[in-house]
Parts: structure tokens; sequence; C-alpha cells
């Protein structure tokens, strides 16, 4: 079974499956941290959507923000992400020291990320986001569908 479902999913499931609350997904899709792919919100009532790849930065950016770094330095740092990076922003890992972050990419190059900080050196690996986001995603669905699943009476009762 495929975690990723086609047609995307609604902002209150991206922000449980990114474990944000939904106040901060919607502040991150008004600043342009990170917006929906699918259906992006145009006024009162209008849903966003979603989709996995969306899911997957949401997850790396409070990955980031849980790794102590600031906002304003995350907005920085996930920027450089998604350009050097393409579609897939869990294909590195992530070395954070403080405020200052280092990208190592797969050919072992260092990238300095934020040019200033000090402080405890953190590795974050962001392939592991993607194993995060596919288990919750799952997770919620079972649940889902435990809840929905009509509860079959014993014959003769």
């Amino acid at each position: 079974m495929s975690a990723v479902q086609p047609e995307g999913y609604s902002g209150s499931k991206a922000a449980e499956i990114a474990g944000i609350s939904y106040r901060q997904l919607d502040y991150w899709a008004r600043t342009d941290l990170v917006r929906p792919s699918l259906v992006d919100a145009a006024g009162s009532g209008t849903r966003r959507r979603y989709t996995y790849t969306d899911l997957l930065e949401l997850k790396v950016v409070k990955s980031l923000l849980d790794a102590g770094i600031k906002l304003e330095n995350v907005r920085d740092v996930f920027a450089y992400l998604r350009d050097h990076l393409g579609g897939d922003v869990t294909a590195a890992n992530l070395v954070i020291q403080g405020n200052a972050s280092v990208i190592i990419q797969d050919d072992g190059e260092l990238i300095d990320l934020v040019k200033k900080g000090q402080g405890v050196l953190n590795i974050l690996p962001l392939g592991s986001v993607r194993d995060e986001v596919d288990a919750r995603i799952l997770e919620l669905r079972r649940s889902s569908e435990a809840t929905t699943t009509p509860t079959r009476l014993a014959a003769g009762t």
C-alpha cells in the first residue's frame, strides 16, 4: 500500500502528518515558507490541498525548528535546499551548530548555509523525514479505516 495520496492532503491532515499545529501551517503558507502545491487558499471557505512533497517540506521545516534553527534562518536554509536539491529536500544531511548550518551532499561537499553562531554540533539526517512522513500517513490511514469500518454482529444476534 502506497503512502502517497494522489488527490492530496487537506490542511488539517498535512499539519497532523508533519506534527505541527494548523496555525503554524497557515502561517507558513501565508508567508510563503511552504505553500500547498495542489490548491492554495483563495479566500474564505477555500481549502488548501498539499502534495506528498509538500508534506516532506513541512516535516523538514519542523525538523529544522526542532533542531534550534531560528525561523528567519530556516527560511534561508530551506530556500537553499529547494534551489539546490530540486524536488527532494530530503536528499542530504544537514549539520547544525547553533545558528550555523552546513549541508552535506552525496559527493561529500560541505556547504555553509548560515555563516554565524556557535553551539552544540547536531546532525540532522533529512532522509529520515520521508520515513517519518510515510509512517504517519499509514498510521492515520489505518486509524481512519478502523473507525469507518462497520462492526459486524455475530451470527444469530
